[in-house]
């Protein structure tokens, strides 16, 4: 008891010192090594390699390096162009054609960010000309962005499957539900808020223009999930073949990237993994330790010491994740987390894959909330606009996307359908 309450210490002082996640992580293994190991450090080092080693792994990277190409080409610009030519017609067109870019551009990039700034930086200038309200246009722009770890290929599953042991595949089938109920709300938000604007004609000429322009871009997500889902590779491979094909079509089809620039492409890639990857090793070998000294099955007997009913403990973990998602980025979140958090969910009668998303969903939220929203703070740089105005363009982006939340939760068959094949 008392180890723990030092432990509890260690990490409250380390969290009012302000150190970065890496320390706190690192910190804390060491003094579980200390106390309840054998108190041989050097295991640190041996975990981390045991938890990197793993090919999944390298799906990350390859995922981040592919959406980074396609960011400095034109792919993003011509699967614009051809859904703003098919919801011409609505009202509010440009703006539906905004969440439906984010949402198939999600299926190629696996990353929030990657997503909206893609998107954003071509949407932004062209719905503020186009007349659209200024915070509508950034609520639009930066919860589409969210669509990135919730639509499969999805960074953040990627982690969750790997700390938790759960298949990535059922993962990112699971995300096609949840991923097309939002895309669809607000979308269906965007033609209610610009109800008044008028319509526009539907252009033949217009399409067959940008279809012919994007049908490379279009390929890209059925190539890849179909592989996936055909089993015809791995994950890993997909996000391989992804970046292959992404590479070709931006260098020697649309001409938009030199070789010259792969060298910055890759420099950027390699900083946000960089970041992410000793965090991960670290968060990795904490893992196997907590597994050893059965931590996850203690965890399981003092709550349900106090909680008797799946749905109160559904609702107490939601209640956290959505106050952590305010807090922590959504890798950190679920690096901590979901180790602790998927045995005791099971234990209450909810499989790992459900629980995945219902805790990518709610931390999918946590890119729009204060202080820590990521989607936030790179709108904030990205859009040149000020932090207050940003928080309360999201509002109504937030409500709508806590009703999805609610939906999957009261509701799992929406994201199991396309695991199990039943309602």
């Amino acid at each position: 008891m008392s180890g723990g309450l030092a432990l509890l210490g260690l990490v409250v002082l380390l969290l009012f010192l302000r150190q970065p996640l890496l320390v706190i992580l690192l910190s804390a293994t060491a003094f579980i090594h200390l106390v309840w190991g054998k108190g041989q450090l050097d295991y640190i080092i041996e975990d981390m390699w045991i938890g990197l080693d793993k090919e999944l792994i390298l799906s990350i990277p390859l995922f981040i390096l592919c959406g980074n190409v396609m960011t400095r080409g034109s792919i993003a610009q011509r699967l614009i162009n051809l859904l703003a030519a098919i919801t011409r017609p609505l009202p509010g067109g440009l703006a539906v054609a905004c969440v439906l870019s984010c949402a198939v551009f999600a299926a190629i990039s696996g990353s929030s960010i990657v997503t909206m700034l893609a998107i954003g930086s071509v949407m932004f200038p062209a719905m503020r000309q186009a007349g659209y309200d200024i915070k509508f246009t950034l609520g639009a722009i930066m919860s589409g962005g969210t669509l990135g770890i919730i639509i499969p290929p999805s960074i953040p599953m990627i982690i969750y499957g790997l700390v938790t042991e759960t298949s990535i595949v059922d993962l990112f089938a699971a995300g096609f539900g949840p991923g097309i109920l939002i895309t669809a709300v607000l979308s269906g938000y965007a033609v209610w808020f610009n109800r008044k604007r008028p319509a526009e004609s539907f252009s033949l000429d217009e399409f067959v223009t940008a279809f012919s322009r994007g049908i490379w871009a279009l390929l890209m997500p059925i190539i890849m999930l179909g592989g996936i889902y055909s089993g015809f590779f791995t994950a890993t491979e997909a996000a391989a073949v992804a970046l292959a094909y992404a590479m070709v079509i931006e260098i020697f089809v649309h001409r938009e990237l030199k070789f010259v620039d792969f060298y910055n492409v890759v420099l950027e890639a390699s900083k946000l993994g960089g970041s992410l990857f000793p965090v991960l090793a670290v968060a990795l070998s904490l893992n196997i330790i907590l597994i050893e000294h059965r931590v996850p099955q203690g965890m399981v007997a003092v709550m349900q010491g106090y909680i008797d009913n799946p749905w109160m403990f559904m609702l107490l973990v939601n209640v956290l994740l959505l106050i952590v998602g305010c807090l922590m980025t959504t890798g950190e979140a679920i690096l901590v987390l979901a180790p602790l958090l998927a045995p005791v969910a099971a234990a209450y009668g909810f499989d790992k894959v459900i629980f995945g998303l219902i805790m990518i969903l709610n931390l999918e939220i946590g890119y729009l909330t204060p202080p820590v929203g990521l989607n936030l703070i790179v709108a904030m740089s990205a859009f040149k606009q000020p932090f207050g105005l940003l928080c309360r363009a999201a509002i109504p982006f937030i409500l709508l996307m806590l009703g999805c939340l609610v939906m999957v939760v009261w509701q799992p068959w929406i994201a199991m359908y396309f695991v199990t094949g039943k309602f």
